[in-house]
């Protein structure tokens, strides 16, 4: 097919050079997928680097504590990913059979699904096998004016037959990520590059002047908007944190500052409830905004005493043991933090008063990357 080729050889002259493309690790190759799940390709270079220092193998990284790996994950957010990355790398250290080169191995693994698995299995092993992720999806819902949501299975069933006939039997790595690239730096969701496209000749959406157009715009969930109290307690040795218990829902095994909803009533005995010990709250001194998942927070920042240590007990409503420690700023760069926590003592260190400077996570978690609703990854 000469728009395979086309793309191929645009992809050989323009594609970017990055480090998951210099060899065909799987592992690696994995990584960067994990990685770049609702994350910007320029948030997550410096932390796949890091990554690979610290844990340059499956091996390495089955071995390792959970909590070392959420600490070097911490700031990318999505902790769900690190989780069962690292569940997936000891089951494959488990296996004794080595790294799985088929979909159907690939797809055993935790958190590994179609695309994923796809992925890894065209670039590091040459399965033939079509990819679609965000970029892939808008790139062929313009090359066939397709209409509906992309997400919909006759839609999606389609989509994938038209990935498919993009897939060079020789080359099936390169066409996935030819793919992938295109609708990263070229067809881009507003204003596409048309006239510097490779496959612009056979594209329905630019010869109609519309590739804006598609694909059809999805009805986003309406965020829900929440009000909530921080308490900041400082002592000698650092800040106070809790760590979310290994069940928690949410953020699961990460550290945070002492919490509550802010609802009528008082939020000293609310926290009471919730962490244990007499709480004195100072007036608030900072306000911040957060955004997780489909949540927008509005926190209001106080400065806190505790009276007594943390809670010792189990409370109704709060899954597993709830774990405490006071931190200083290095003590916080080998911790998984909230990004919240990096926000608030950013902020407090900005107004003059944080005892505690903010270290190095602190400002990574200040900063989190940014979440996307329709695409994998935007470039």
């Amino acid at each position: 097919m000469r728009h395979v080729q086309a793309l191929l050889d645009w992809f050989d002259r323009h594609r970017r050079d990055l480090p998951w493309r210099r060899k065909r690790d799987p592992y690696g190759i994995w990584l960067s997928e994990v990685m770049l799940q609702q994350t910007r390709v320029e948030v997550v270079l410096p932390y796949y680097e890091r990554f690979l220092d610290r844990f340059p193998t499956v091996e390495a990284l089955a071995a390792a504590p959970l909590d070392d790996v959420l600490a070097l994950w911490s700031g990318l957010g999505y902790y769900r990913r690190a989780r069962q990355f690292h569940a997936a790398a000891q089951q494959i250290a488990a296996s004794g059979a080595g790294f799985p080169r088929t979909l159907d191995g690939l797809l055993a693994l935790p958190g590994i699904g179609g695309y994923t698995a796809a992925a890894v299995a065209s670039i590091a092993f040459g399965v033939v096998a079509p990819v679609l992720d965000g970029n892939v999806e808008r790139v062929l819902t313009r090359w066939l004016t397709l209409e509906g949501d992309p997400k919909g299975s006759a839609t999606r069933r389609r989509l994938l037959a038209a990935a498919e006939e993009f897939l060079d039997p020789a080359r099936p790595g390169d066409s996935n990520q030819a793919l992938m690239e295109l609708g990263a730096t070229l067809c881009v969701p507003r204003r596409p590059k048309c006239l510097l496209c490779p496959i612009v000749s056979g594209c329905r959406a630019a010869a109609a002047g519309d590739p804006e157009r598609y694909p059809e715009a999805r009805v986003k969930r309406e965020a829900e908007k929440r009000r909530m109290v921080v308490a900041v307690v400082e002592g000698d040795s650092g800040v106070l944190l809790f760590r979310r218990p290994d069940d928690s829902p949410l953020l699961a095994g990460t550290w945070e500052l002492p919490w509550v909803e802010d609802v009528a009533g008082e939020p000293a005995a609310a926290l009471a409830a919730r962490y244990g010990g007499c709480w004195r709250l100072g007036p608030q001194v900072a306000e911040v905004r957060h955004g997780i998942t489909f949540r927008d927070l509005t926190v209001a920042v106080h400065r806190a005493e505790l009276a007594s240590g943390k809670r010792q007990e189990v409370r109704e409503g709060m899954p597993g043991e709830l774990a405490a420690g006071w931190f200083d700023a290095a003590g916080r760069t080998g911790l998984p933090l909230s990004s919240l926590v990096g926000k608030v003592l950013k902020k407090l260190h900005a107004l003059g008063g944080a005892g505690s400077p903010i270290s190095p996570s602190d400002a990574a978690s200040a900063d989190p990357p940014a979440r996307r609703s329709r695409s994998r990854r935007r470039g």
